[in-house]
């Protein structure tokens, strides 16, 4: 008799739960149906964030309970803290707005950047479609054929300003590896910088990303025009077979900590967020939903048509695990790490 009433009991919860899931998920639904959603993008018009962006855009409202419309809109002020900004202080906290940032945005306040008005660990990170792998890039025609011959010698590196993500890597990879790179910058982006490379102006570059690389320069590495002193992110990338990993490479625990707090924006690979303060439910909704359009094979196949590298997604709660790790670095390495950024910052 007492089986037979707790098992009666036991049902009730369970169908009590599903009750209760199926009015959240009609509720989502029923918010979200006739409306649109603005994916504000922190990059310019036909960049390779704004081209991930776009492809998103065209399946992820098919996920989203309701299925809104999904609009995107640029929004490239200030190196991307201008949508950064605008997402965590201005826009709806309703879950009608979202975005993608660039990756360094989320620890431009780990590196004290007064311009950055947000706390990364409070954004309602979404997921990435793909993560990152940067390398040490040296030309072909380059004395510096090794490690060795980096630490020996003066070699010319290409980068954008000061402040830009090479010369950035660049004076790390000088500091934790004693490299001997000097930096020529005011090129506008990385195009520029390889096209310095065909005509002798530059020898290296200290982070190209692997995915953009092979896009722009496909037959580069196959026909050896290039080679790469090591690969750096979260996880080595199975078309570099044979590269080293940075991380390997060095001896020293300090600097292995410091590298890894560095490379963090790498392991974010894509990311979208969401502003501080959506409904509980809504952010559930819309995690699952990114997950889903990574999956989706009408998604992939977009990607494929584009040349995007959509593979290696992470969920939302792996981002939030990441940048929680990175602004957990020990306070010695982060000021080293923060020194070594706000020589760019100053334009020294």
């Amino acid at each position: 008799m007492r089986a037979a009433h707790f098992a009666t009991l036991a049902f009730a919860a369970m169908f009590q739960a599903l009750f209760a899931a199926d009015a959240r998920a009609d509720a989502v639904a029923d918010f979200y149906k006739g409306k649109e959603v603005r994916l504000i993008i922190s990059a310019s018009i036909g960049g390779g964030y704004d081209i991930y962006a776009r492809a998103v855009a065209r399946h992820l409202g098919n996920h989203i309970p309701g299925n809104p419309t999904i609009v995107p809109q640029n929004m490239p002020a200030a190196g991307g803290l201008g949508a950064a900004n605008h997402l965590y202080n201005v826009a709806a906290k309703d879950g009608t707005v979202i975005a993608l940032f660039q990756n360094t945005v989320p620890l431009e306040p780990f590196f004290e950047n007064k311009q950055a008005q947000f706390d990364a660990a409070k954004v309602g990170w979404l997921g990435t479609p793909t993560t990152e792998v940067a390398m040490y890039l040296i030309w072909h025609a380059s004395r510096i054929k090794t490690l060795a011959d980096a630490q020996r010698q003066e070699f010319v590196a290409g980068a954008a300003g000061a402040a830009s993500t090479p010369a950035f890597y660049g004076r790390v990879f000088n500091q934790i590896f004693n490299f001997k790179a000097r930096f020529i910058t005011g090129y506008p982006g990385q195009n520029e910088i390889l096209l310095a490379m065909e005509n002798g102006e530059v020898e290296a570059m200290a982070s190209p990303f692997w995915s953009s690389l092979k896009t722009a320069r496909p037959d580069w590495y196959p026909e050896h025009k290039i080679h790469f002193l090591f690969q750096y992110g979260s996880e080595a990338h199975p078309e570099l077979k044979g590269v080293p990993i940075a991380l390997d490479l060095l001896t020293n625990e300090a600097d292995k900590t410091l590298l890894t707090a560095a490379s963090a924006p790498l392991g974010l690979g894509r990311p979208f967020g969401a502003p501080p303060g959506i409904p509980v439910d809504r952010l559930a909704a819309l995690r699952t939903a990114m997950m889903a359009t990574f999956k989706d094979p009408a998604f992939l196949a977009d990607c494929e048509k584009q040349r995007l590298e959509c593979s290696n997604a992470k969920t939302g709660a792996e981002l939030e695990s990441l940048i929680n790790r990175a602004y957990a670095t020990p306070a010695d390495i982060r000021k080293r790490l923060i020194d070594i950024y706000q020589v760019g910052a100053s334009g020294r």
